[in-house]
């Protein structure tokens, strides 16, 4: 899995699998956006205006794996 995060435009991307072909996306909400592989699994989910969705987690993204657990300070 690969996690970005683009500062100017506040959006978050987490992706799944390495790109192999056509994705078809699909808008879940004005800001949630699930891409989608030929196969049907899940290419990646992208998070528009990622701060406020994590606005519970005040502005922070918290990545935990393999029992470490890091943060990434968002955008204001």
């Amino acid at each position: 899995m690969k996690l970005s995060y683009d500062v100017k435009a506040n959006i978050a991307y987490m992706r799944f699998h390495k790109k192999s072909g056509t994705v078809t996306t699909l808008k879940i909400s004005d800001e949630v956006n699930i891409d989608i592989a030929a196969d049907g699994t899940i290419y990646g989910i992208e998070l528009l205006n990622a701060n406020e969705q994590l606005a519970d987690d005040h502005g922070r993204l918290i990545i935990e794996a393999g029992g470490k657990c890091q943060e990434v300070a968002l955008a204001a």
